[in-house]
């Protein structure tokens, strides 16, 4: 089965993820997703997080009713910091029977160099894109390994649904009922 990992702290979820993964799930060649729920990205900071099961929750939460998208722990399982190349490896060894693939926005693309063993990445991996804003037109190094998708273009980012919940702000609609329940629940992002 063709999997498409999409990788990302989900802090928290919203239906910006959800469009991409549905689209990955649906209007590419990948059969199935799965939302891997990192600890921690070695490229951002620690402090702005909330607990990592809470992120898992919420992802699980808005994922309940999906065929074709589940939510992965296995990150936490794995040493920290999250670095994609050892989840692959991880997960191509355990899963032998499944074709993984990645899943990432056009910022990312534009900065893989950057990645841990990147050219391992490009080299094993298919790697499937979708537009970021400040990203559509970027030049992007055409590479056999990568795949540019047309998913709908998302301005809507995690950031913004956490500042929002701090200045009290509505967020109904940016993020699915049960995950604004949880929040809400548990008085997430109310102080930062």
């Amino acid at each position: 089965m063709k999997i498409g990992l999409f990788f990302g702290s989900f802090n928290p979820i919203h239906i910006g993820h959800l469009i991409i993964a549905n689209y990955m799930a649906n209007h590419t060649e990948l059969e199935k997703v799965w939302l891997i729920v990192s600890p921690q990205n070695p490229l951002k900071k620690y402090s702005d997080l909330v607990n990592t099961y809470d992120r898992l929750e919420m992802a699980k939460l808005a994922t309940d009713n999906s065929a074709n998208i589940m939510v992965s722990d296995v990150e936490l399982k794995l040493p920290q910091p999250s670095y994609t190349i050892d989840t692959l490896t991880h997960l191509t060894e355990k899963y032998p029977e499944h074709e993984f693939a990645i899943i990432m926005g056009s910022d990312n693309l534009a900065t893989l160099h950057k990645w841990k063993n990147y050219k391992l990445l490009l080299r094993d991996y298919r790697i499937f894109v979708y537009p970021r804003p400040g990203y559509e037109n970027a030049e992007l190094a055409p590479h056999p390994s990568v795949t540019i998708t047309m998913t709908p273009l998302m301005e809507l980012s995690a950031t913004f649904i956490r500042q929002s919940l701090a200045q009290k702000k509505n967020v109904q609609y940016f993020v699915p009922d049960a995950v604004l329940k949880f929040i809400d629940d548990k008085s997430l992002y109310k102080n930062q």
